[in-house]
């Protein structure tokens, strides 16, 4: 679904040049959730700016599979002065997609995963794991084929993030959607990923790729005993 051959990313400041990313290789196959860790600064947001086309690569090849993205952004980006039915419809009408087929099915979607009482409320009537609830209900309301996920949890309280980061990988893989996050959070990618791919400080390369193959869920993952182990050989990968 999407593939990194040997990818390589230069940008220029005022200061020079700055390599962000050299010779990095990875896949996501179609139905996964990757995840991607790093050390702060690595350019894990890059990778995924190169994945939807946002920026070229200075060198090697990206292969998309024909797939459309949807992003999903550290913050809910949320509209106060729309409602969240308003805010979900807001794709459909960036990609003048806004018809009343689709309209009705990002409604029923919204419905399916217990935003029922809320499309008429305002973005400030919503508790945290609502609102994020409500975000990601608007990047699949135009039907992508990949989500891009860009730290999404980083804004919320440690309870409401575990309950948000089971919610959205149960939604995810629900339904059947490829998804590729960057994240400086182990745990959170131990507990929602087929795979972690662990990246090198800057200029980020793959220093290991992980498949957790066990748990079915978040929460089986974290109470699993295999999940402390994982944690460790991704800690020393990434050098803390």
């Amino acid at each position: 679904m999407l593939k990194f051959k040997d990818i390589s990313y230069t940008y220029h400041t005022g200061s020079g040049e700055t390599c962000a990313v050299r010779c990095l290789s990875f896949e996501v196959e179609r139905g996964n959730f990757v995840s991607v860790i790093g050390p702060s600064g690595c350019g894990k947001s890059t990778i995924l700016s190169l994945a939807a086309g946002l920026i070229s690569p200075s060198s090697g090849v990206i292969e998309r599979g024909g797939g459309t993205f949807g992003y999903m952004l550290q913050r809910d980006a949320l509209f106060e002065w729309r409602t969240v039915e308003q805010n979900i419809f807001l794709p459909l009408e960036v990609k003048k997609r806004n018809t009343a087929e689709m309209r009705a099915k990002a409604v029923a979607l919204a419905e399916k995963y217990g935003l029922k009482d809320f499309l008429k409320k305002s973005p400030s009537q919503l508790s945290g794991g609502m609102r994020q609830r409500a975000a990601l209900i608007r990047t699949l309301a135009a039907e992508p084929d990949i989500l891009l996920l860009d730290e999404p949890f980083s804004a919320l309280d440690y309870q409401t993030r575990l309950e948000v980061c089971d919610d959205v990988q149960s939604i995810i893989k629900n339904e059947q959607k490829t998804a590729l996050l960057v994240t400086h959070d182990i745990s959170e990618a131990i507990a929602l990923s087929d795979k972690v791919v662990v990246l090198s400080a800057r200029p980020a390369t793959v220093v290991g790729e992980h498949k957790i193959a066990f748990g079915s869920n978040p929460k089986e993952r974290r109470q699993s005993p295999l999940f402390a182990s994982t944690f460790e050989v991704l800690r020393r990968e990434l050098g803390i």
